[in-house]
């Protein structure tokens, strides 16, 4: 796939600082990087952004810090290995990115079972995470960006 362009938040002047600026106020509340790092791979499979995820057999930094549990997440609703808190998460990840119903994107059930896990802060953080990763995969996806290495 050949990208459209270079990426928009290099050639748009200013745009690219600002994102890193939220993401990083986004990890400082709380909700364990590992739990950003499920939903952001959940979210962008729900989206089409393709990340290579590293090979176990490599001995490389990068594959020693993977998570082990990242090939997992499109099934996480039959996986063992995740938390209460990371569902929660990662229902509320698919609530809002799928959009089915925009009256209600994460009910209130969802926006409940979330709550029993993470406050006010926390739960703003998430919600402001999905979005941002929403945008990222949307302008990675159409302006046809190649497929990431995940870290």
């Amino acid at each position: 796939m050949t990208p459209r362009m270079d990426n928009p938040s290099l050639v748009v002047p200013g745009a690219l600082q600002p994102l890193l600026d939220l993401t990083e106020v986004i990890g400082k509340v709380g909700v364990p990087q590992t739990t950003l790092d499920l939903v952001r791979l959940r979210v962008s499979e729900i989206n089409g952004r393709v990340y290579t995820l590293p090979d176990k057999s490599e001995k490389t930094e990068k594959a020693e810090q993977a998570d082990e549990r990242l090939p997992l997440v499109a099934t996480w609703r039959t996986e063992s290995c995740f938390t209460d808190a990371e569902r929660s998460a990662l229902t509320m990840a698919e609530a809002v990115t799928l959009m089915t119903d925009p009256q209600d994107m994460a009910s209130d059930a969802v926006w409940e079972d979330a709550a029993q896990y993470y406050n006010d802060e926390q739960l703003g953080a998430l919600v402001m995470h999905i979005g941002l990763v929403n945008f990222w995969n949307r302008v990675n996806v159409a302006t046809k960006q190649e497929p990431a290495a995940w870290r």
